[in-house]
């Protein structure tokens, strides 16, 4: 840990680094995510939660490794990391999620790309922990798959150390705080897919972000079934307002993604009527289920040849599922 030396700016004092995370009511992940950052390789960082009136111990579990606790009123987490952000004073904001396990070198990994003036922010993968349950590793599956992801930051294949990127996820990504001002922060409000739109304000602002394809960072998924269909539900809608807002969000390719999906439910499961396109877009169809195997194999055929996730296996045939809930 002695080893590294703080990123200085060009006045010579080091930047003030930050890691954020939203939390409600999950102390017990949260524990492991601070005890990680705890023993991070960078040595003086500052670690924020803001907490959306947890009922459970999460205040003494940041009191325990020393972060600092915002008792945050808002129920969303675009909401939570703006209220923190307007408090805090720092030149670079770290952001992840409250279940996830950091590499030791995560935090100096990310902030050691700002030494660079043309990076206005950097992030990385995120894929399941190898003890994740099966259902975490069709996700990864559906959601590392270039085709099915219509080219999103999921499926990007990215090549050398650090690659240009049209979005990172918020589960490990780090901006710089002036850029953040600079468009407001999140979107107000937002009930899902608020990174993507972050990121689309943010370029639009003329920053450029970027990718570390190394700078992994394993992320434990949603437990099946509801948990996870609500979560796909909201970012699919606020994807879909979003895309008119932001129309730089909705490229070209994600046209061709989602006809994919029709189509093989037309080939595969003989239903290609137009109501399909409106089953699809609320993310679930009466013949999904009798439908998932054939498509579950379409999926991961795809996956296979173009995805980024760690190897798919014939038992993640249920990808399809998380891949037409995430079109939403």
């Amino acid at each position: 840990m002695a080893d590294v030396k703080p990123l200085l700016k060009e006045d010579g004092t080091p930047y003030k680094v930050a890691v954020l995370i939203p939390t409600i009511n999950n102390a017990d992940e949260l524990d492991i995510v601070l005890e990680r950052l705890s023993k991070q390789t960078y040595p003086d960082f500052e670690i924020v939660i803001s907490d959306s009136k947890s009922k459970d111990h999460t205040k003494q579990v940041c009191e325990k490794y020393g972060a600092t606790w915002i008792d945050d009123p808002s129920r969303n987490r675009a909401n939570a990391c703006n209220f923190a952000l307007e408090q805090m004073d720092h030149d670079l904001v770290l952001f992840t999620d409250d279940d996830t396990i950091p590499p030791l070198d995560w935090v100096e990994k990310l902030v050691r790309w700002f030494e660079d003036p043309e990076v206005g922010a950097v992030g990385g993968p995120n894929f399941a922990p190898d003890e994740d349950p099966f259902g975490a590793k069709c996700a990864d599956v559906a959601f590392c798959t270039k085709f099915m992801t219509a080219g999103t930051r999921y499926g990007a294949q990215p090549k050398g150390k650090l690659v240009p990127i049209t979005h990172n996820p918020g589960v490990n990504c780090a901006h710089r705080m002036a850029n953040l001002r600079e468009v407001g922060f999140f979107e107000d409000g937002c009930i899902g897919a608020e990174d993507v739109v972050l990121d689309a304000k943010i370029q639009r602002a003329g920053h450029k972000l970027f990718i570390d394809p190394e700078n992994v960072m394993p992320h434990r998924r949603r437990r099946p079934f509801k948990p996870y269909m609500k979560q796909m539900r909201n970012y699919g809608y606020t994807r879909m307002v979003a895309n008119k807002r932001w129309p730089e969000i909705a490229k070209w390719p994600n046209a061709i993604g989602f006809s994919g999906i029709v189509a093989a439910h037309w080939v595969f499961g003989g239903n290609g009527g137009r109501n399909t396109w409106f089953t699809y877009r609320r993310g679930a169809s009466p013949n999904l289920p009798s439908n998932s195997p054939r498509l579950g194999a379409f999926t991961w055929i795809l996956a296979g040849r173009g995805g980024t996730s760690p190897p798919p296996k014939p038992g993640t045939f249920l990808g399809p599922l998380s891949c037409s809930l995430h079109m939403g």
